[in-house]
C-alpha cells in the first residue's frame, strides 16, 4: 500500500487597486510583502530571509504560542517583473513537511486595476492541511487588497499634505 497524500490545485483571483507594477510590488518588496502575508501575529518570528531573485528564497520560521515550530522555505524560479512570478515551496510543522507546492502569480491589467491569478499545484500530508491552507491563501489575499488600498490612501494623504504646504 502507498503512502496517501492530498493532491490538489487551487485557483484564486483576486481584484486589485492599481497597475501590475503597483500589485508586483507587493510580492517583490519585503516590507510590503510583511504587510499582508504576516498572518499570525501571536506566532514568534526566529527567522525571516527575503531574496526575491530568480533562484533567490525566502524563508519563514515562526514558534507557536505552544512551543510548535513553523517553517515555511521557497525558492523563486522564475520572475517576470509587473507579470509574473512562479515559485516552489515546502511548509513545516516541528521540521516534518506538511506540503510541497508550486506556484504560478499572474498579474494583468484591467482598465486601472489589476487581476492577479494564483494558481497552486500541492501536495498535502492529509486532507486537512490542504483545506486549512486553500482557506488561508484566501484570506491572506483579502488581506492584500487591503494593504494595497491603504498603501494607496497613505500615499494619497502625503500628497494632499505636500501640496497645502
Amino acid at each position: 500500500m502507498g503512502v496517501l497524500v492530498d493532491h490538489r490545485s487551487f485557483v484564486i483571483e483576486r481584484e486589485l487597486p492599481g497597475s501590475p507594477a503597483h500589485a508586483f510590488r507587493f510580492w517583490s518588496d519585503h516590507q510590503l510583502k510583511r504587510r499582508w502575508n504576516a498572518c499570525h501575529p501571536d506566532w514568534r518570528v526566529v527567522e525571516d530571509h527575503f531574496d526575491f531573485s530568480v533562484d533567490g528564497s525566502e524563508t519563514m520560521i515562526w514558534v507557536r504560542p505552544d512551543g510548535t515550530r513553523q517553517a515555511m522555505l521557497a525558492h523563486f524560479l522564475e520572475i517576470h517583473p509587473r507579470q509574473r512570478i512562479v515559485y516552489a515551496y515546502t511548509m513545516r510543522t516541528d521540521d516534518v513537511p506538511i506540503s510541497s507546492s508550486l506556484v504560478t502569480v499572474e498579474f494583468e491589467r484591467i482598465g486601472d486595476k489589476t487581476t492577479m491569478t494564483f494558481t497552486e499545484q500541492a501536495v498535502f500530508g492529509s486532507v486537512a492541511d490542504g483545506e486549512i491552507r486553500e482557506r488561508g491563501t484566501g484570506v491572506g489575499f483579502t488581506r492584500l487588497q487591503e494593504a494595497m488600498a491603504e498603501l494607496r490612501e497613505e500615499t494619497r494623504q502625503a500628497m494632499t499634505a505636500v501640496g497645502q504646504n
